[in-house]
């Protein structure tokens, strides 16, 4: 029997993923689910083929020009590469993999979860059930905003903007959207195309972002960017924390200038700003945009994918570097 080449799997993942690693490689892995050091990774790493890493795991310059030669990929558990220094990667020679397809309509829904619920003031009816002060129906009682009718502008309409687009289709809102480039008319379906993001700004009852971080993005909801939005907007994040300026957006929250907000995402996760907590119009997720396990095995196949090609000579499925 030839020798299987070696792979190392940096936290733990769904049984049938892992399952599927150990029926083709010799498989390298910790006991317990913890984020590992560079230190311990570059221990395991030590005659390994190819690492299948996770949001978690930093891969900096330093990190990466230390891993061995025979590291010829790494296959990130994301669609983000945040937490990977792409242009090492490339001066080392490694091939870098994400899994864009895998987390389409995981995240859309959960962008239609933070949408309703910040719109329909759900964290502040569960908190008042569960603190058990609720004192029975009225009829100015916790009045949310209706979607039906409403302009749901979308930062980003690549697969996931499209997903949420879709979705929001069937609450008859009104899409509008803009990116770094103009889609097709066959992806568009309809939606409203803006050149700027002031020009999305100023139509959005509701503003979704899926976009990428990148120094363009970074800090793109700020205080200017939210006085464009039209008074008592709704703001939805499940794409990257650094998108917005947290004390921006909680000052407005405060204020009433954002009449709500659904967040899956933060600067600085797990950790995130301690002015979000008392706000009882802030929706706040711990980053589930991924969590099901439909999308965690899709996500896992699509690593493995990624270094089956790599290891066979071939490009990535999901070329990143």
């Amino acid at each position: 029997m030839p020798t299987k080449k070696r792979i190392l799997i940096t936290r733990h993942l769904p049984p049938d993923v892992l399952a599927r690693a150990a029926r083709d490689y010799d498989v390298v892995q910790s006991g317990s689910d913890y984020v590992m050091e560079s230190g311990e990774i570059l221990a395991k790493a030590s005659g390994a083929d190819a690492i299948l890493c996770c949001l978690s795991e930093k891969f900096d310059a330093g990190l990466i020009s230390r891993l061995p030669d025979r590291v010829k990929i790494l296959a990130t558990f994301s669609v983000g590469t945040d937490h990977i220094d792409l242009d090492a990667a490339r001066e080392h020679g490694l091939r870098v993999g994400n899994t864009p397809d895998a987390v389409t309509i995981s995240t859309a829904e959960v962008a239609m979860l933070l949408l309703l619920g910040a719109a329909h003031r759900v964290s502040e009816g569960v908190h008042m059930l569960r603190s058990r002060s609720w004192p029975g129906w009225e009829a100015m009682q916790l009045l949310g905003m209706r979607l039906s009718g409403k302009r749901l502008g979308i930062l980003g309409l690549g697969q996931i903007g499209q997903a949420v687009a879709k979705r929001a289709r069937s609450f008859d809102m009104e899409i509008h959207y803009h990116s770094r480039n103009r889609v097709s008319q066959d992806r568009e379906l309809g939606a409203v195309f803006h050149d700027t993001l002031d020009g999305l700004l100023g139509v959005s009852d509701v503003l979704s972002l899926h976009a990428p971080s990148t120094p363009q993005t970074k800090y793109c909801i700020n205080r200017a960017a939210i006085e464009k939005l039209p008074q008592g907007a709704i703001l939805v994040n499940t794409a990257r924390g650094d998108l917005v300026a947290d004390e921006d957006v909680i000052a407005a929250l405060k204020s009433g200038r954002l009449a709500a907000a659904g967040l899956d995402v933060f600067e600085g996760e797990p950790k995130i700003h301690e002015g979000y907590y008392a706000l009882e119009n802030a929706f706040l997720l711990p980053h589930m945009g991924t969590s099901t396990i439909e999308a965690r095995n899709e996500m896992g196949f699509a690593a493995l994918d990624n270094i089956d090609a790599v290891l066979a000579g071939r490009e990535p499925v999901y070329p990143v570097v």
